[in-house]
């Protein structure tokens, strides 16, 4: 599966209600053996950690994901990479700075969140 066709199913993932934003993300970037484990551990980081004024989940997951992928070496690094290229993308990394609370600014909707968080974990992977 490509990145984009995992993008793609995270993102549909999210909108059917299946998933939160950070487990949509780890659901298409973790492998099997742990997905069990790593869906218990990504249920507490939706709405921005409960009250908006997180970070994304989405982009928790991707961190979360880049970790398992590297094994915790230089994944600080990879992390703050990946957060870059989506808050260029989706214009912040807070939950309810992307949701437009307190601006005039459109909000970006969740599934595109968990698009582009997966988009940017592939880009900075090599994915």
């Amino acid at each position: 599966m490509t990145i984009k066709e995992k993008a793609e199913k995270a993102a549909m993932l999210k909108k059917s209600g299946a998933c939160n934003c950070c487990q949509a993300v780890t659901a298409v970037l973790c492998d099997e053996e742990s997905m069990d484990t790593v869906m218990k551990l990504a249920s507490g980081f939706a709405v921005g950690m409960g009250n908006m004024e997180g970070t994304c989940g989405a982009l928790v997951g991707a961190a979360m994901a880049a970790g398992l992928k590297t094994n915790g070496a230089g994944t600080v690094r990879y992390s703050k990479r990946i957060q870059e290229l989506f808050v260029k993308r989706c214009g912040s990394s807070i939950c309810k700075d992307l949701k437009g609370y307190g601006s005039d600014r459109p909000p970006v909707p969740c599934d595109r969140c968990v698009y582009e968080a997966v988009l940017a974990y592939g880009e900075i992977m090599g994915e």
